[in-house]
């Protein structure tokens, strides 16, 4: 009898087995370029390259999902950094993202290493897409603001009447103070074809006091035409330590083709300032495959040595050439997969 009692539960639990569906994704991007560039230092020529990951860095990813039943989900990612010019990877294996989380009715729980609350509103308002040289990258490359979140938890809510709530806590696992935990917070709203976005981030870095980020962005875009722009400050501990980046976009596509112009500005508190002005095209061969092309020019004040940042490349001034104006103009290609 008791053999029957346990193939009879056996069977009964056979539709909630059902539900457990397990869907696996391998994708990637693989984008390279080459270009001329030129730092504007004095002593130091233009030069050739072959670069990866211009318009977007050159990836690979895993992601999947589990159907729990009752309309949770487990979730996964983990996504790795490659250099097509090299094949070199990242130094950390997953280091663009790796998380393990839940997704319901209550909106999304990841743990891992996650993109912090003002990295989602930077991404949604660069008409560069956070690719091609003068991005708002360039905000996150010398760590004035948090882009990526390491030993975090974070939560995305669902929308609500086009609203959603993004937030995270870091923890920066010391035994000591600081701590080095960063705590952070994002509101986005989108309707048609309107987005709005804030986000905030408080980082305890140094024990004299905590740095404060923030960021504000919007874009709009009807038909063929598209605008973009954002506000981001990166205010550090200490005296005249505040950054200030700031950028505005329009792009353009008719058929296969799409024009990009971007401005932007970065001020250091010091007084240092750089301005920079981006020209990009892109042609699209097929729905996954696209060449592009980019021009960039930045020019620093007698204070400044700001740097012109793609997705995968920065092109800098050594620290001492102050007053050096970096361009570069280059050609690619990207497929994703």
């Amino acid at each position: 009898m008791k053999f029957k009692y346990l193939a009879a539960a056996l069977l009964s639990s056979l539709p909630l087995f059902a539900h457990a569906q397990t869907n696996v994704t391998i994708y990637g991007v693989m984008d390279a370029s080459i270009g001329v560039e030129d730092t504007g230092a004095p002593g130091e020529d233009s030069r050739t390259v072959i670069n990866s990951g211009n318009q977007s860095s050159s990836r690979i990813g895993f992601r999947g999902t589990e159907d729990l039943g009752n309309g949770l989900k487990a979730l996964f990612n983990v996504e790795a950094g490659v250099a097509l010019d090299t094949g070199a990877a990242d130094s950390n294996l997953f280091n663009r993202r790796a998380v393990v989380g839940l997704q319901g009715s209550f909106g999304t729980l990841t743990v891992g290493r996650e993109y912090s609350p003002i990295a989602a509103v930077a991404a949604a308002t660069d008409i560069l897409g956070q690719g091609f040289y003068g991005s708002n990258l360039s905000a996150f490359a010398t760590n004035r603001l948090t882009r990526r979140l390491a030993n975090s938890v974070n939560y995305k809510s669902d929308s609500l009447s086009g609203f959603t709530v993004n937030a995270a806590y870091s923890a920066g696992e010391r035994a000591t103070e600081p701590s080095g935990d960063l705590m952070g917070v994002s509101l986005e709203y989108k309707n048609g074809g309107l987005y709005l976005g804030g986000g905030y981030h408080v980082l305890e870095r140094l024990a004299t006091g905590d740095d404060k980020e923030w960021g504000v962005g919007a874009g709009f875009t009807v038909g063929a035409f598209e605008i973009k722009g954002n506000y981001l400050v990166g205010d550090q501990t200490g005296a005249n330590n505040e950054y200030k980046n700031a950028n505005i976009g329009a792009a353009f596509t008719t058929g296969s083709n799409k024009f990009f112009l971007n401005f932007q500005q970065q001020k250091i508190e010091t007084g240092a300032k750089g301005n920079a002005v981006t020209l990009a095209y892109t042609y699209a061969l097929s729905k996954r495959t696209n060449i592009y092309s980019t021009y960039a020019q930045l020019r620093n004040n007698a204070r400044g040595v700001f740097n012109l940042q793609s997705a995968g490349t920065s092109l800098a001034p050594p620290a001492t050439a102050l007053g050096a104006d970096p361009r570069v103009f280059n050609v690619g290609v990207r497929h994703t997969f």
